[in-house]
């Protein structure tokens, strides 16, 4: 199996971030891991786990061993305590990400995964940013972007991602719905290798509308966009009442769910299996998945981190540049 290169955007220097990274390579790996960031970050952070790390440049024939970890240096601003926000250095946290995301434009790299950002230090930088999905893909030129967070047993794209909950119900239109699911089912189709994907949609109102009387979105906007991508052949089952669309029945038959808004779906797969999802971008020129967590300052440094979520982002990584190359 050739071995594929990831890029590995650490994202907050005072999380946690750091810490999965350097537990995640103590195991021998299939795939080169390369990392952007900061190494006198990186070497104190192993100290501070008491972890052994070396690091190397991508072309180290040593770069896969455990314990070590391919590097491209990029300098923080000031130096980093974990657990303890600096404005000063949010710009080298985008910084890494950019870099990290155009070795995987410029085909350097073949997938990008990112640590958690700390939204709030960015912003009161000045820095306008309302998260990893939404600035990759204003970057990477594209408007046609989906967050999806997948485990073993489930899948859950949102039409809405980080918008107050007052507006969700205008950003629900029919090219935003229709847009969602097609790049949905493309990417079931081409990127997981699910050859008919099923997708069953939730509604926006309580019970659905309840053909009218809860709430007009379902009648006006959903229904309708829904039984146009049936007649175009996409397999897509909705609306459904949000309470009762994720039963066990449904998880085992679907392919994948659309939740109108971020805490519509992401609270039930997130319930169901916290630490062991991924978060997956759809919808980009390049392959990028995430971790279903946040920065954690009050654990970073501390060894008390679970780093399942990102080496399940890293696994995924992989297979999705695989599938990409074979379906090539």
């Amino acid at each position: 199996m050739v071995p594929k290169k990831i890029a590995i955007s650490v994202g907050e220097p005072a999380g946690i971030g750091p810490d999965i990274l350097i537990q995640t390579v103590q195991k021998q790996r299939k795939d080169l891991l390369i990392a952007y960031a900061d190494p006198d970050l990186i070497t104190e952070r192993a100290r501070l786990l008491k972890l052994p790390l070396k690091l190397t440049d991508p072309e180290s024939k040593d770069a896969y061993s455990p314990g070590t970890l391919s590097i491209v240096p990029h300098k923080l601003a000031l130096p980093c305590r974990p657990g303890m926000l600096n404005p000063e250095n949010s710009e080298y946290v985008l910084k890494c990400l950019n870099a990290a995301m155009n070795s995987c434009v410029k085909n350097e790299t073949e997938a990008l995964v990112t640590a958690p950002i700390q939204k709030s230090v960015i912003r009161d930088a000045n820095i306008k940013f309302t998260g990893h999905t939404e600035y990759l893909a204003n970057k990477l030129g594209t408007s046609n972007q989906v967050m999806m967070l997948a485990s073993d047993h489930l899948r859950v794209a949102l039409v809405t991602t980080h918008i107050p909950l007052n507006k969700v119900s205008n950003s629900i239109t029919k090219e935003k719905l229709t847009r969602t699911i097609n790049i949905l089912n493309t990417d079931l189709i081409n990127k997981f290798q699910i050859s008919k994907p099923k997708i069953l949609v939730c509604g926006l109102n309580p019970h659905a509308g309840e053909s009218g009387y809860l709430g007009t979105e379902e009648t006006k906007i959903i229904t309708p966009t829904l039984r146009e991508l049936s007649t175009l052949g996409i397999d897509v089952v909705g609306p459904l009442s949000a309470d009762t669309i994720f039963n066990e029945v449904n998880i085992k038959q679907a392919d994948a769910f659309v939740a109108m808004y971020h805490d519509q779906g992401l609270p039930v797969i997130k319930s169901l299996n916290f630490g062991e999802i991924t978060n997956i971008t759809l919808g980009l020129p390049i392959i990028r998945t995430s971790v279903d967590h946040g920065t954690a300052l009050d654990l970073a440094g501390t060894g008390k981190t679970i780093y399942k979520s990102f080496e399940r982002a890293v696994h995924l990584a992989s297979e999705l540049a695989r599938n990409r190359n074979e379906s090539t």
